[in-house]
């Protein structure tokens, strides 16, 4: 694309006309239509309104390269059977958390850090990972591999980018901890597969989302594991446990199965409607004291940002070269109730010194 017009047009949605995308930046649309031919050029105030409606990026639309400085963020997307597209439904409510993200990392001195390992394959990921038992510290593992994950609840979804060398996975605070781990599998995917925001290109996006979750299925359910194991007769005890032990939900469990062709016992599809939690409270046999589901439910709704980002910011903080909103919000604290070292305040001057100052 050599010229602005022709990337404008060639983004314009084909349920989309001409004149009604004019009509929505507030330009005649012969106006419109000379300046997407080059006859004419776009006001500033025209390719911004132009970017926001086509969900595009404003440096790409004036240079055709994509901005080094953008975060680009690509999300998980529900399919809609009905239309066939993939849509992120909260994305709108989302964008407002991960510009605070992006905010952070931009804020942040993270050039001493070590760039993330991504791994090359669902089995270096495994691998790397520490092979069959790493759901439970799977957080924990990622970032071993210098792969940072923000939790934040109210999202409607989890993001993955790649930010100054350092890939970090974004995911929704809910409690659900099987949704997480599937979240944190899929969006490890996407970052193994070199996935990007692929705009309105929805066959790209219905490629990429099918092939992250191919990744999660055989990160979390090897293909080779779940062969392995007794299905047929699988009672509702020994269910409980490998759903505990796989940390996936009962419907992902039943889903796999079916995908691989496995036969399993009728407890498995009676189970799969069912919520995974209800299985595990009647079923399942605690190995550790106290209240493990519960305890996997609270650390899978708390709000987390990676220390090695909350330590940069406290660095900048004391030298007196960032503010402390960005750590009070990653914290969810008023800043003024945030206690941290601070440069200490320089002196005011007394009228003498001020007039002496200014050689009156």
């Amino acid at each position: 694309m050599d010229s602005i017009g022709a990337r404008v047009s060639a983004l314009i949605p084909e349920d989309r006309t001409q004149k009604s995308v004019a009509s929505e930046i507030g330009m005649a649309p012969d106006a419109f239509s000379r300046a997407l031919r080059g006859e004419r050029g776009f006001a500033a105030i025209e390719l911004a309104k132009l970017a926001d409606l086509l969900d595009a990026d404003l440096h790409y639309l004036i240079t055709g390269e994509p901005d080094p400085a953008r975060a680009v963020f690509v999300a998980r997307h529900d399919y809609d059977p009905a239309t066939g597209r993939r849509t992120v439904p909260g994305a709108d409510g989302d964008r407002q958390g991960l510009s605070y993200v992006d905010l952070a990392y931009r804020q942040a001195d993270l050039t001493g850090l070590a760039p993330s390992i991504i791994p090359s394959s669902v089995e270096d990921a495994r691998e790397r990972l520490g092979g069959v038992d790493f759901v439970r510290p799977f957080i924990d593992r990622l970032e071993a591999l210098g792969i940072d994950v923000v939790r934040l609840p109210g999202l409607s979804t989890a993001y993955s980018l790649l930010r100054f060398g350092r890939a970090v996975i974004v995911i929704q605070g809910s409690g659900n901890w099987f949704r997480e781990n599937w979240s944190l599998a899929h969006e490890l995917g996407h970052l193994v597969l070199g996935h990007s925001d692929p705009g309105p290109d929805t066959a790209v996006k219905d490629q990429n989302e099918r092939n992250a979750n191919a990744f999660a299925a055989e990160l979390l359910l090897p293909a080779e594991r779940m062969r392995s194991l007794d299905w047929l007769t699988v009672a509702p005890a020994e269910l409980a446990g490998r759903v505990w032990d796989f940390g996936v939900s009962t419907d992902a469990l039943a889903k796999r199965l079916n995908s691989l062709r496995i036969t399993a016992s009728p407890v498995v599809g009676e189970w799969a409607s069912e919520t995974t939690q209800k299985l595990l409270r009647r079923h399942w046999v605690p190995t550790e004291d106290g209240d493990p589901i519960t305890r996997r439910m609270d650390a899978a709704s708390a709000r987390r940002f990676p220390l090695a980002l909350q330590d940069a910011h406290l660095s900048l903080i004391a030298q007196g070269r960032v503010r402390k909103d960005t750590l009070a919000w990653m914290l969810g604290v008023e800043a003024d109730s945030l206690e941290v070292d601070e440069p200490a305040p320089k002196p005011t001057m007394s009228a003498d010194e001020l007039s002496a100052a200014l050689g009156l």
